[in-house]
C-alpha cells in the first residue's frame, strides 16, 4: 500500500482539521485512515478533532487483526471519541464537536468504514467511483427526498447543517459499510467537506488515478484553493491505494 495525507488551513483564521494514516504497529498490511473535521470556537473545533485522532491512534496500537473485529474497532472511535469530546466540553467555554471518516484496511485486502457528518470517504477503482458515503446533513437529506439535485446541495445556503456529528448532546448514529474485495489499485480516500465540495466524482478520480498518492493529494489541495478564490474552509484528505506487493 501507498499512503499519503494533506492538510491545509484554506483562507480560516485557525485549523480545526485533523487527518491520519497509521500503519499497524505489528501487522503489515494493515492501515487506519482518519478524516476529523472540527467545529466549535476557535479552539473548540480543534480539541474535538484531536480527541478523534487521539482515541484512533490509543484503539489501533492496541488492535489486534488476527482476532479483532474491524468494525468493532471503528464502532469503538466513535463513541470513545464522542465520549471524550462531550467531557471536553464541560472543561471550556467552546462547544466542540467534530465530523469522523474512518476507514481500516485488512491484511486479506477488507476495508471496513465508518462516518458521521459531512466529511466523506471514496472507493475508487482505477479513474472510476465505485461508491462514497453519504453526508449526514440537511441537503444530503433533501437530496435523498428528491427536493434537490447533487449540484443544487452544494450551493445551498445551508449545506454546512448536519444532521449528526461527535460531541453533540444527541449519540452519533454513524454509518458503517464493507468492502470485502479491494484490488491492486483501488484508491480510498478520506476528506473534509473543505475539499470535496470543489469537485465532481469524475475530476477526484482521474486526479487519484493519474497520480501517485502524495503529487494527487497536492493536487486536489491546490486546486480547491484555487476554485475556493479566497473563501476556503480548512480542508484535509487521507489517501491509500492498494498497490502490487511485488
Amino acid at each position: 500500500m501507498v499512503a499519503a495525507t494533506g492538510i491545509h488551513r484554506g483562507d480560516r483564521l485557525y485549523q480545526q482539521d485533523q487527518v491520519a494514516v497509521l500503519a499497524h504497529p505489528r501487522v503489515q498490511g494493515c492501515v487506519l485512515g482518519v478524516v476529523a473535521d472540527g467545529m466549535g470556537g476557535k479552539s473548540g473545533g480543534r480539541k474535538a478533532a484531536d480527541q478523534v485522532l487521539l482515541t484512533a491512534n490509543q484503539l489501533f496500537e492496541r488492535f489486534a487483526p488476527e482476532d479483532e473485529d474491524a468494525g468493532d474497532l471503528l464502532r469503538q472511535l466513535c463513541s470513545e471519541a464522542h465520549l471524550m469530546i462531550k467531557l471536553t466540553a464541560l472543561s471550556a467555554e467552546e462547544e466542540p464537536h467534530s465530523t469522523l471518516a474512518a476507514f481500516l484496511v485488512t491484511p486479506d485486502r477488507h476495508c471496513h468504514w465508518l462516518h458521521t457528518g459531512d466529511s466523506r470517504i471514496y472507493h475508487f477503482r482505477g479513474a472510476n467511483l465505485m461508491r462514497r458515503t453519504l453526508d449526514q446533513s440537511y441537503v444530503q437529506k433533501l437530496v435523498n427526498e428528491g427536493v434537490l439535485t447533487e449540484a443544487d446541495a452544494n450551493s445551498h445556503p445551508q449545506s454546512n447543517l448536519l444532521t449528526a456529528c461527535l460531541g453533540t448532546v444527541q449519540d452519533p448514529d454513524p454509518v458503517e459499510s464493507m468492502i470485502w474485495d479491494l484490488e491492486v489499485g483501488d484508491t480510498l480516500m478520506a476528506c473534509s467537506d473543505g475539499l470535496w465540495h470543489y469537485f465532481n466524482n469524475r475530476e477526484l478520480g482521474t486526479v487519484l488515478h493519474s497520480l501517485p498518492p502524495r503529487e494527487a493529494a497536492e493536487v486536489l489541495i491546490n486546486k480547491a484553493r484555487q476554485r475556493a478564490q479566497g473563501g476556503g474552509d480548512n480542508l484535509s484528505i487521507a489517501i491509500v491505494r492498494l498497490e502490487d506487493p511485488s
